[in-house]
């Protein structure tokens, strides 16, 4: 039998559907209710080698206040009806806005964009979760107050709640998001509102500065999982220093990550260099100044790497690609300069491309952005290197030691390679850790690419987790898949705090591949 809505939810009949649509539009609003393949098509792209209808869902509900979410989770639990909860839904290689299981509702919080409070002083903001980066850069632009935000790339569509939620990171010193976080207001799958750190107190002053509050700091447990609901968030904004130095370091030959790495991650721990460094492989920077593969070849599988040299040679690349900032005072920067300088000298290698010499070339005008808190969209490019749509972002962490920098970037690209793809990558030197994104990039509109990027996703995590390396996002597709990778124990403890705060299983049920 046909049923007149494009998915249904799990073991919810038509006729009890109805009823929970009729009550979703009498407490929100019909215009908030969005049922047809029409409203429901940007919620139902993905950019996974799976198949768009294993993540169909049943309906959109959209909220503009903390009362109408706590409504639709009234409302889904009365009817057993599980709701995936979106801010902007821009989280792309990670999965884009579509619900881990098909026929869930999706919440989208987009129309709750408020920015509640910002203090220059203090450097302190709280926003709802539908604010996005380029709508707080516009405010702090507007109001003229000497702050500096941090985001991810792309950055201009996304949002801070939904990134510190999913534990994203960026460019500049605040680039650990969920650090610098500050107190988050949830409703609960009961519908309670709770309010972290010093948020539950009366009349309290000091909800965006001081993170711990009283008793269990309970912040953590609510990102990366779908235990509630975050409806408000508090943050720290970096002051706009006096001075601004952005550069690059080029570096020639692949085989030179070891020595990038041993070179760097001193001048990270000791915050000489205080963001996160940027060490970006031929193919990223490339596809983001607009560089096609079918302008060098049309031949399937990966690109031969006498085309990555000549792509290297026409586009003025290097075979990684470093770009870090200094921040400060002008006696500050001019020190930490010398630093940094001599340190690249005594490596001797590495070519130093200051932001004078580069002027307003791509891709160091976009990276300069990023690590000065301006919001771009330039890492769209990344899609058109091979087009067709599909990109999965697969992201180890590892030490920050130039060995193991080596040694997963030789398996990463041999596992591609084998499957037809390239490496298409980046390193990001934390203070001790490396995050190493790959985007593995692919032809959606192939079956049999398709087919061949599953596979390599697949064997990507099969293979960096035998050598003792795990991912610390993945998209929807593979959270199940990657949740195991830690453990039967943690697997456990999440699924007790899962049934003892939402015990019907109504709130993003397998974000992160937890359920009741």
């Amino acid at each position: 039998m046909t049923s007149k809505y494009q998915a249904l939810p799990k073991g919810v009949s038509e006729a009890r559907f109805d009823a929970a649509i009729k009550k979703f539009s009498a407490a929100l609003g019909a215009d908030q209710v969005l049922t047809s393949a029409e409203h429901l098509r940007p919620y139902t792209k993905v950019m996974m080698a799976v198949p768009d209808a294993r993540h169909q869902p049943s309906a959109v509900v959209t909220a503009t206040s903390v009362e109408q979410v706590q409504a639709v989770v009234k409302i889904c639990n009365e009817y057993k009806i599980p709701v995936w909860t979106i801010s902007t839904g821009r989280n792309f290689g990670y999965g884009s806005a579509a619900p881990v299981e098909r026929g869930q509702i999706v919440l989208d919080l987009k129309k709750m964009n408020k920015i509640l409070h910002i203090d220059p002083e203090l450097c302190t903001a709280l926003v709802e979760p539908g604010v996005t980066y380029q709508m707080l850069y516009d405010y702090i632009e507007e109001h003229k107050l000497p702050l500096m935000l941090s985001f991810s790339a792309p950055s201009a569509i996304a949002g801070p709640v939904g990134n510190t939620m999913d534990r994203g990171v960026g460019y500049t010193p605040y680039g650990e998001h969920f650090l610098m976080q500050c107190g988050m207001e949830l409703v609960l799958a009961n519908g309670d509102v709770l309010r972290t750190g010093m948020g539950g107190v009366k009349g309290d002053k000091a909800w965006q500065v001081f993170k711990w509050g009283y008793g269990p700091t309970l912040d953590g447990m609510f990102t990366q999982s779908n235990y509630g609901i975050c409806t408000k968030m508090g943050f720290w904004l970096m002051p706009k220093p006096p001075v601004f130095k952005p550069f690059e370091i080029k570096f020639d030959h692949e085989a030179d990550i070891n020595e990038i790495v041993e070179m760097l991650r001193p001048l990270r721990i000791a915050n000489i260099i205080p963001n996160a460094v940027v060490i970006a492989g031929t193919l990223w920077e490339a596809a983001t100044c607009g560089v096609r593969r079918s302008d060098y070849i049309t031949e399937p599988g990966a690109t031969p790497d006498s085309v990555l040299a000549q792509i290297r040679k026409d586009k003025h690349l290097g075979a990684w690609n470093v770009y870090c900032a200094l921040y400060g005072s002008p006696e500050q920067v001019e020190v930490n300069w010398k630093i940094v300088t001599e340190t690249i000298k005594r490596a001797g290698k590495g070519k130093i491309v200051t932001q004078e010499e580069a002027g307003d070339t791509q891709p160091f005008k976009y990276r300069a952005q990023l690590m000065s808190g301006v919001p771009n969209l330039q890492e769209f490019g990344l899609y058109n290197w091979r087009g067709g749509g599909g990109s999965m972002w697969f992201a180890p962490v590892s030490q920050a030691r130039g060995s193991e920098c080596d040694k997963q970037y030789a398996l990463a690209k041999k596992i591609l390679n084998k499957h037809g793809l390239d490496y298409v990558g980046e390193f990001i030197v934390g203070w001790r850790d490396m995050h190493h994104v790959i985007d593995v990039l692919y032809d959606r509109s192939s079956e049999e690419e398709t087919k061949r990027a599953n596979a390599c996703f697949n064997e990507l995590l099969d293979e960096f987790e035998q050598e003792g390396y795990a991912v610390y996002r993945v998209n929807t597709a593979f959270q199940e898949r990657v949740a195991n990778s830690y453990g039967p124990v943690k697997r456990s403890v999440e699924r007790k705090i899962k049934r003892a705060l939402d015990p019907n299983g109504i709130l993003s049920p397998g974000k992160s591949g937890i359920n009741i």
